[in-house]
């Protein structure tokens, strides 16, 4: 083991590569292109790097690599998983020989996307479990631990970054070369009862699906990254619960002040119900602090019915937190000072520099894009036009002096 800086995208793409990686497939899209990029940087030639046509493409070739044994992952961004949905949701039942990755890196804010979705839902949908690390180191240890539990349950798994994950630095511990697992995949096996799917088949997956999240839920309740702090039992009759960055943030907050009983959920599907009651017994009200929808909210709002408990939650429903957009330190810090009786955060606004002008985006120097936009621009001139766009950097053609994209839908909906 050794020490490394690294950049939270680049510890998963290291941390897939310790865990015997074969091959990886993607589409770019911020924030999650550097785990790609990463991987093809530190390959020693034994893995398979492809940036594909499409998210839909990507997955589908990881998918075929899986039947095989090889341990895959897949690489995209939020939106991108709308794409590649149509393959996820049968995949979902057909299932997978070797361990299988989707890292699909979510955008609160959103600070580069046209949604601000919640991939958590897409787990839930899909019937898919879901890893959400907190932090680099975590994001590093828990793609390993998220290939295990794919090739145990024979299942693709979901792995769910945030930005500030992604695109955060911290020095972290990682695994020596002559460390790393070594997987040797046993080829594809015929099997029509396995690989083709039928409408009986499906039936009946369906039927071990539901089972297998079942059993999850009781094996997440023992998962060492879902935790209940502290280890003792407070005084205290009021939660946190929270999840991903939103848990480094609370953490930071709550630092030498007496804290309440807080939840940590780091697989929000299957999610993990038993420590969840544990935690929630004795609490008279609990706060739910999470990006972006109210995931966990409404699963400890479902389990205060279940088991008839008085608990009262808290959070986004109850509009005691923001409905919309990213957490920060900030934003986690006011609104457990709102929760918990304490003094609001002083602003020290005495060493605070002057706020910078506002630059908004523009097309990088050199872009070919600008070239494009004024070959059209010239072409069209003296007509009535109205000129549709995709997202992506050519949006900015939006901007003066170019002034040319009326409407943006998503990718590749402008020629249509």
């Amino acid at each position: 083991m050794h020490t490394e800086f690294l950049m939270g995208n680049a510890a998963i793409a290291m941390g897939a590569i310790a865990a015997g990686l074969n091959v990886v497939s993607g589409y770019p899209g911020t924030p999650s292109t550097e785990v790609l990029e990463t991987t093809a940087k530190h390959n020693d030639g034994s893995i398979y790097v492809e940036w594909s046509t499409n998210e839909k493409a990507a997955m589908e070739l990881a998918a075929g690599a899986a039947y095989c044994g090889a341990r895959t992952m897949v690489t995209m961004k939020q939106v991108g998983l709308n794409v590649a949905s149509d393959p996820l949701m049968s995949l979902a039942y057909i299932g997978v020989k070797g361990g299988m990755v989707i890292l699909v890196a979510d955008d609160p804010g959103p600070i580069s996307s046209q949604t601000e979705q919640d991939t958590r839902r897409f787990a839930a949908f899909s019937k898919l479990p879901c890893f959400d690390p907190s932090g680099v180191q975590e994001a590093y240890d828990m793609i390993q631990e998220a290939f295990a539990y794919s090739e145990r349950y024979h299942t693709p798994v979901l792995f769910r970054p945030t930005t500030r994950v992604c695109h955060g630095y911290a020095s972290i511990t990682v695994k020596d070369a002559a460390e790393y697992q070594v997987n040797s995949p046993e080829g594809f096996v015929k099997d029509s009862s396995k690989w083709v799917i039928f409408p009986k088949l499906s039936y009946q997956n369906h039927i071990r699906m539901e089972k297998r999240n079942t059993e999850l839920q009781s094996v997440f309740s023992g998962y060492p990254r879902n935790r209940i702090y502290p280890e003792t039992d407070t005084a205290c009759q009021k939660g946190i619960a929270t999840h991903g960055i939103s848990f480094s943030y609370t953490m930071e907050a709550l630092h030498g002040k007496a804290a309440p009983r807080l939840l940590k959920v780091a697989t929000p599907f299957p999610f993990p119900e038993q420590l969840a009651v544990e935690f929630l017994q004795g609490l008279d009200e609990v706060l739910c602090l999470e990006e972006l929808d109210p995931v966990i909210e409404q699963e400890l709002v479902y389990l205060c019915g279940k088991y008839h408990l008085p608990t009262r939650i808290r959070g986004k429903l109850t509009e005691d937190v923001a409905l919309a957009g990213e957490n920060s330190c900030d934003s986690v810090a006011a609104d457990l000072a709102a929760f918990l009786g304490w003094q609001p955060p002083e602003q020290n606004t005495a060493d605070q520099p002057p706020e910078l002008p506002v630059r908004p985006p523009v097309l990088c120097a050199g872009c070919p894009h600008r070239a494009s936009f004024f070959a059209v621009k010239e072409a069209m001139k003296g007509k009535k036009s109205v000129f549709c766009g995709d997202i992506g950097c050519y949006t900015l053609g939006n901007a003066m002096p170019l002034d040319m994209v009326d409407t943006c839908l998503c990718m590749g909906a402008g020629v249509n």
